[in-house]
């Protein structure tokens, strides 16, 4: 079987296009650039009609060769990774920023949707068709998919920000923003209760 050792700085295929140097979620806004989008954000009461399925965000899209997203991800969050010919990651070295816990296995790791899908789903993407609703999913380009322990995205479920943040405080500041980052960029809703927890953090941010 061949197998593939992607170290920090390795050359990436073009189609590829997703950096694996800094071993990270793209860079969200600045504070004070979250804080001003923040205020652009519209406050409306989440709606589930009609009711949320998984079913309706198809993951995990092929990236480039047999690599999909979630192949992709655990390659740029991870150092010395190592890979099998069918692109899945057979070793390597992860820290979830969520709780700074390291692991060597990548089935210790799921791949969050940092806004999850359901709270996209409630707060517009409802809306969406679902080949928008795919991208969404799929999505390498903003700071919306981050590998972390897989029992604590269990813990994190669909919360919002007003019902769960990462235990690491030091990455607080960085989650939220990423959140207003996508949330912005999708035109999606939050509620008051969600509002009033960004502007909580996002003021020390």
């Amino acid at each position: 079987m061949r197998l593939l050792v992607l170290a920090v700085g390795a050359a990436v295929p073009a189609a590829l296009s997703v950096p694996l140097v800094g071993r990270a979620l793209p860079t969200p806004v600045s504070g004070a650039t979250a804080r001003q989008y923040l205020s652009e954000l519209v406050v409306a009461v989440d709606s589930n009609s009609p009711a949320y399925s998984r079913d309706l965000f198809k993951t995990w899209d092929i990236i480039t060769g047999k690599c999909d997203t979630r192949e992709v991800v655990l390659m740029r969050d991870g150092t010395d990774v190592v890979t099998n010919s069918d692109c899945a990651a057979v070793s390597g070295n992860w820290v979830s920023p969520y709780d700074g816990v390291p692991t060597t296995l990548s089935s210790d790791l799921d791949i969050d949707h940092l806004v999850p899908l359901k709270e996209a789903w409630l707060s517009g993407a409802r809306n969406w068709t679902p080949a928008q609703r795919e991208a969404y999913a799929n999505d390498l380009t903003r700071p919306q998919l981050v590998a972390v322990t897989d029992n604590l995205n269990e813990s994190k479920g669909d919360k919002d920000v007003a019902h769960w943040l990462p235990p690491l405080s030091s990455y607080v500041c960085t989650y939220v923003r990423a959140w207003v980052t996508v949330k912005h960029f999708y035109n999606l809703t939050i509620d008051t209760a969600e509002q009033a927890a960004l502007q909580t953090q996002l003021a020390s941010c």
